[in-house]
Order: structure tokens, then sequence, then C-alpha cells
């Protein structure tokens, strides 16, 4: 390849997009073309790398002890973080034969040295290198549906009948089984299906008798594929042979299952758009139940692709609240359904719990509401039962519609809510701050508002209750030390590790919470209420965006200490070892800290915590 066909293809990619033509000519000079044998690794965890590597054609898997962590395709580089540091954090290698043009470190550092606009973009703000931490670990689409197996779509039980079996006796087997799709074996061994268009078209239309053999309905248009192919290579299959469905088998040739084009389209498209429609039809509480196991599956796939926390904490929230109303549209007395809002407070009011953790909940109930106190007793803790069998957990603290403390009259939160405000004592504010994240998961969202805006009424404007109201962040250090070495845990339990919810992000929702009461801000959500606070002024933008983005990468590291916890079958907490981070990791982690210390100042300025006990 010529030194302008070096030089056109290094155009395309961002930031030598940036460079002169001339530029890029020149470092055309350097490169080198490299061809990678399928499965053939190219840089091992703990290597020092040597090369920067872009892929001109073929596909390259980074990898963290057996995690896929990104693909890398057409016109993509990797490893520049790993050149800078001179230690490989990651091992990649070919998922294919794979063709790269490859840059020599030093070239590349001096690249770095002599264009400032380079420079910049790997040495970044802490704000925009938090972000990039974020969104760059992702799977692009194409490589994600090119990754993805036979196995990881939802695939259909595989009934099999006797090819001469009655079509009612068929009929009678599919509606039992709940499949769309019946195998059939004749006396050969050879394999059929029928499928329910059959059993409408064929049997209806033409007539047929239902004591007839299924088999003259189905088809022997059978096309066989393993559960360890490529998910792709199933969707070319059914194109170039214009069917449906493809029968799964094992390596041993067994059939463990059937996989159409509906289950292959929705992985395609979005797992989750098929779970919340599932929902919303759901009759009973049994589908309601089987239609919402699959969204720990969905929180993994989500963040395994490199989907912002950010968002899978938003649509998971959505989807729990979706499950909570369809709950209670379900189960009810329509008497309550006309006159009730169900709020979820919390870091699920605030929309930010993606692993279940415990239900903080309650019931507000209009003041019109004629329904009896026993009856409705009698529903919220049948309601909380139901909770906690779809995966919600009780409360420790019993803050649940159960405990009628959360289950009032309109009025009632009213009188309740002023009592919090005027007694100004350390369970006050608590339940004052729970409150203040309430949002509605199902009924009357005016009731809640009502409450929102008669709280802001009576809070105080004085500088004493906010100061008592935020003064608990006080409470809590920030595990940095002096030489800014991480300061872990006192108990034995957690030697070497750090609470990131307690050192880190209970400190910025607390805060930007105060920030936000004093404000009249309606929002729930931390970063929206951010963008407000930012909006009127009490925030300055640059400083904004590093408390967003510390705040989401914590919450990114916490999520990956959570499914790792799952994964191994331990229970979940908010403890992580900064050993199992990589380099850069421990760098983001410590500027995340240093960015909530600077947010928890500013709050100890405003609010004149150092004053009080």
């Amino acid at each position: 390849m010529s030194i302008q066909e070096f030089a056109s293809f290094l155009s395309r990619i961002h930031p030598l997009d940036t460079l002169s033509r001339g530029d890029l000519e020149n470092l055309s000079k350097s490169i080198s073309i490299k061809t990678i044998q399928k499965n053939e690794c190219i840089q091992s965890q703990g290597d020092i790398p040597t090369e920067l590597y872009f892929v001109k054609e073929g596909l390259i898997q980074e990898s963290y002890n057996d995690e896929v962590i990104c693909v890398y395709s057409n016109h993509e580089f990797f490893d520049p973080i790993s050149l800078i540091e001179n230690y490989s954090k990651n091992s990649f290698f070919a998922l294919k034969i794979t063709i790269c043009y490859v840059l020599e470190r030093n070239i590349f550092i001096e690249l770095l040295h002599d264009h400032k606009e380079l420079e910049s973009y790997f040495f970044q703000s802490i704000s925009t290198k938090l972000n990039n931490n974020i969104s760059n670990q992702k799977n692009e689409d194409l490589t994600n549906i090119m990754l993805a197996k036979v196995k990881d779509a939802h695939l259909h039980k595989a009934i099999l009948a006797d090819f001469n079996s009655s079509i009612y006796d068929a009929v009678t087997l599919n509606k039992k089984e709940q499949v769309p799709t019946l195998l059939l074996k004749d006396e050969k061994g050879k394999i059929f299906i029928v499928t329910d268009s059959d059993f409408r078209e064929k049997v209806i239309l033409n007539k047929m008798k239902f004591e007839e053999s299924v088999g003259k309905i189905s088809s022997a248009n059978i096309i066989d594929i393993n559960e360890n192919e490529f998910l792709f290579n199933a969707y070319l299959l059914m194109t170039k042979h214009s069917i449906k469905r493809v029968v799964v088998r094992n390596d041993e040739k067994v059939i463990v299952g059937i996989l159409d084009q509906i289950s292959l389209s929705r992985f395609f498209a979005s797992q989750t758009f098929s779970v919340s429609t599932e929902i919303e039809k759901a009759q009973n509480l049994v589908q309601l139940k089987n239609s919402s196991k699959s969204l720990l599956n969905i929180i993994k796939s989500l963040h395994e692709k490199g989907v912002k926390t950010a968002f899978i904490s938003k649509l998971v929230n959505q989807l729990n609240r979706k499950i909570i109303d369809r709950v209670i549209k379900l189960t009810a007395p329509k008497e309550l359904l006309k006159n009730y809002c169900f709020i979820v407070m919390g870091s699920e009011g605030r929309g930010e719990q993606i692993i279940k953790t415990d239900q903080d909940n309650a019931l507000i109930i209009n003041d019109n509401c004629t329904l009896d106190n026993r009856i409705i007793n009698t529903y919220t803790h049948d309601l909380t039962e139901i909770l906690v069998d779809f995966g919600f957990p009780r409360c420790d603290g019993n803050i649940m519609v159960s405990n009628s403390f959360w289950c009032r009259k309109n009025s009632d939160f009213k009188k309740q809510i002023l009592s919090w405000v005027t007694h100004k004592t350390g369970d006050d504010f608590m339940n004052l701050a729970i409150f203040y994240d309430a949002l509605c998961a199902s009924g009357d969202i005016n009731l809640l508002n009502e409450l929102k805006t008669y709280l802001f009424e009576v809070s105080s404007s004085s500088q004493t209750f906010y100061t008592h109201f935020t003064k608990i962040i006080m409470d809590f250090d920030i595990p940095l030390g002096f030489f800014n070495g991480f300061v872990y845990a006192k108990d034995k339990e957690h030697q070497n590790e750090i609470n990131i919810k307690k050192g880190g992000i209970f400190i910025l929702v607390q805060s930007i919470r105060s920030l936000s009461l004093e404000h009249k801000i309606y929002r729930t959500n931390t970063i929206k209420r951010i963008i407000e606070l930012e909006k009127i002024g009490v925030i300055e933008t640059e400083f904004a965006e590093e408390i967003k983005e510390a705040f989401n990468f914590l919450n990114m590291i916490k999520l990956n200490a959570h499914l790792n916890s799952i994964s191994l079958g331990k229970d979940v907490d908010n403890f992580i070892n900064p050993k199992n981070l990589s380099s850069m990791e421990k760098d983001l982690l410590k500027d995340s800290f240093k960015i909530i210390n600077k947010l928890k100042k500013k709050c100890e300025l405003r609010y004149r915590l150092s004053y009080v006990q």
C-alpha cells in the first residue's frame, strides 16, 4: 500500500483526522502491516506493549480474565492507554484472520509530544476521562451480533410427538406445553415440524378432521444449528432458506430447543422491549413473575456491552416500576385503585438502584377514599409479601407499605411532614431525606406532587434547618489519605477494601439532595438535580460535569462489584478492593473521591457544618 493510501486510511480515524495531510503522510512512512491469524494472541495481560494497532480488516477481542471487554473492528485502534502506561492490563487476540497497520510505541509517543491536540485527547480533564472511560467500554452493534451465540437467545422448548398422532392430540399437547411449535418423528426417525399457523390455516381452511394424522400438515423443511454457533449465522440460515425457525442441537446432536425469527429479532433489537411488553400484557401474577425473571440477565447483557451505568439504572428502574404498577393493578381493591399513589423512595426513588437491595416504599391514600382501614392493612401486608416474592427484599428499617407509618391518608402525611421539619431530630431528617427522594411508581402522581409542594412551603428557609439536614455528611470520611493513597476499612472482614457507598456515593447524593431541597427542586434523580443546580447557578458548569462523571464512575465500579458477587454466589455489599482495579481505574477512583471531597467542602462552608455538633 502506498503512503497516500496509508494517509487516507488514517485520516478516517479520530483523533488522527485532526492532523494535516503532510503530517499524515509522514506518519504513514512509519506504518507497517501485520497479519494476525485466528485465535492468535497479540498482547497478553502484564505485557509491556510495543506497538499501536489499527484494524484494517477483521476483529480483535480485548479480554480481562476471560471476560470480554471490547471488540475492535475496521478503522478502530488499540491500545493507546497501555502504550502510555507501559503496561497491558488486558489481553488481545484475533477472532478471525485480521490485518492490522502497526505503529511503534516510540513513534506514537513522539507524535503526542509534537501535537498538543492529540496529547490533550489522551491526557484529558478528569470529567472527560471519566466519561470516556465509561463510554469507550463498548461493543459495536455489529460485533455484538457477531459474538452472540445461539444459546444466548431465547429458545422455545423442543416438544417431540409421534408423526401419526391425531391433530386433536397434537393441539392438546401444544396447548399443555405452551409452545408455538411441535416437532414430529416418523418411523424412520426423520424429524418434521408443525406450527401454530399450520393448525390455524391448514386444518381450519381445509376443514380437516381432528382425527387425521398431524403429519399431514407438517413440513420436512428443517434446518439444524449448533447452540454454540454464532447467532448471526442463524439469521443468515433463515434468510438463505426462507424459513422462520431453526432446530438447535448441542455438541452431542441432541435437540435442545427451537430458535424462531421473533426471538432472534428481540435479541438483536432490544431484549428490554420484549420484557416491557410482557409485563404490560401479564394477566396474572404468575405471568408477571415469569416476565420479570430476565431483569438480571438484561442488566448483565447491557453492562457487558458497555452501556453506561446511568442508562442501565434508568431502564431497570422503569421496568421495576412497571412491575410494581402491574402488581397493584392486578391485586388492589377497586376502591383503592381510584384513590392512591404508590411511591418508591431511596435509591429506587432516585432511579439509581440497579441490583435490587430492599424495599423503600409508601402508600399515599386520597382523603376521599372510603375503604375500611382493615381492608387497606390486609392488602398492604399482602402487597409487601408479593413484592418480596418478586425479588424485592424487605427493608430492615421497615420502610414499607405494610408499616402503617408509611401508609397514610394525604392529610396525615402533611402532618407528618410538618413534624419532620419542626422537630429536627436525626430520625426526622432521615425520613425527610427518604421522602424527598420519593417517586410515583403507580397511581395518581398529583397526590405526591401536592405533598412535595407542601414540603417546600413548610421547610425552614433558615440556615439552621439546612445545616442540620446536611450535617450527616460529616459522619463519613472520604477514603483517601494525605499521600493520595486509599484508606481501607478497619474491620477484619473487609481488610484492604473500601466502602464505595459510605465513602463516596452517599456523601455526593446527600450533598446534592441538600442543595436541591434548599432550592425547591422537584427532581429526584441525582444527575438531574445536578443539572438543575447548574442551571440556576448554584454549581459551576465545569464542576457540575465533574460531579456527574464521578457519580457515574462510582456507580459503574459498584455495579461491577455487585455483578461479580452475584456470579460468585456471594452477598452483595458496597465494598470494593482497589487491587482488583486497573491502574487507570484506580487513578479515576482517586479523582472521583477528590471531586466528592471538593463538593463536601463546598457544603461544609455553605452550611457552616464545622460549627455544629
